[in-house]
């Protein structure tokens, strides 16, 4: 078993941290910017009706095109939140291994 670096997982926390904020940054945008997009799309739809401009935007090339971006925005920012949450679990697990060894010490003596 490879022992645990906490320092190894505190700089990969550190080197990711602007990367995920970046990328959830990302997501907020294109969250707003598809509610946007549907309402460019929905002003220049010809149909008669709510539901006929609502068909209209939905279904329209540059909207499914956000969704896509929506989509890997997502898909990135979930990775790298994941990724820290793994760095830190390590740093939990080294912490608790260095207690059991620290009792493990203690009733050697």
């Amino acid at each position: 078993m490879n022992p645990i670096d906490p320092h190894e997982a505190i700089n990969y926390m550190i080197r990711h941290s602007a990367e995920y904020a970046q990328a959830k940054a990302q997501v907020t945008y294109l969250e707003e910017f598809r509610k946007s997009k549907k309402a460019m799309l929905f002003s220049v739809a010809m149909g008669n009706t709510i539901a006929d401009k609502d068909n209209y935007a939905y279904s329209h090339p540059e909207y499914l095109e956000v969704l896509d971006g929506l989509k890997e925005a997502v898909e990135k920012a979930e990775t790298l939140r994941w990724m820290l949450v793994a760095a830190q679990a390590r740093i939990d697990v080294f912490r608790t291994q260095e207690a059991s060894n620290r009792r493990i010490d203690r009733a050697a003596q």
